[in-house]
């Protein structure tokens, strides 16, 4: 897989990320008949010549299990009836990196999926409990195809190369995403003991080969610092 991070310009299709990594930025600049497509909600703006549809892509069940796994039941397709351009942002600070498929398949964790080439197939995989990360509410999303695809995150994204390594260790809230080459396990940190005490809950271990992105910043790590600074609503007699 081509994963392109200094020269940020896909042989498919034009794009420049700007702002990286803290709000990074993304433009995708089409030729005329060409399309995009992202989550609902990632448009930051486009040109005038860009057409926009919405719809439950790939069927209605397909949508339903991507609702299930944290995505929008909808996704924009974004044709350029004239060459133009479309912006998309992530929902947090972070950054957004481009990858490039052909042919492979690629699991991405739920919110991280920002917007891809629109031939590819992006669909929650129910390949057992492995794909729910231990309880955490985190679905995996299976991307496969031929063409773009990019994934944001909370903070900045870096990718770690299996191949370097016997195994790697990560906390799940950190995943971005990781190639179907490499297999992965959540267990708990150490023991019931340790689970509780430590703050990390549950990590995923991966083994085998290919390529594991991560995420600086985790959204359930921040919400945990967050809530309890939070003011609440004195009950009144």
């Amino acid at each position: 897989m081509a994963v392109h991070t200094a020269a940020r310009r896909s042989v498919s299709m034009d794009h420049d990320i700007t702002s990286r990594p803290a709000f990074a930025l993304l433009t995708v600049s089409l030729d005329q008949g060409e399309a995009v497509r992202a989550e609902a909600g990632a448009m930051v703006s486009h040109d005038r010549g860009v057409d926009i549809e919405t719809n439950a892509t790939g069927g209605f069940l397909k949508s339903v299990r991507r609702a299930f796994g944290g995505e929008s039941f909808f996704q924009n397709t974004f044709t350029a009836a004239e060459a133009g351009a479309v912006r998309f942002a992530p929902p947090l600070p972070g950054d957004i990196e481009y990858l490039e498929l052909r042919g492979e398949t690629v699991y991405v964790q739920s919110g991280s999926y920002l917007a891809g080439d629109a031939d590819l197939d992006v669909d929650t995989d129910f390949g057992g409990a492995r794909t729910f990360f231990g309880g955490e509410g985190l679905f995996l999303l299976r991307v496969v195809g031929d063409g773009p695809l990019f994934v944001s995150s909370y903070g900045a994204i870096e990718a770690i190369d299996l191949d370097e390594r016997d195994s790697f260790v990560v906390d799940t809230g950190h995943v971005v995403a990781f190639e179907e080459t490499a297999d992965f396990t959540v267990r708990r940190v150490g023991g019931l003991r340790s689970t509780l005490t430590s703050g990390e809950g549950l990590v995923c271990e991966f083994t085998g080969s290919g390529t594991v992105w991560l995420q600086s910043r985790s959204q359930d790590a921040f919400l945990s610092w967050l809530l309890p600074k939070l003011p609440t609503q004195s009950s009144s007699a």
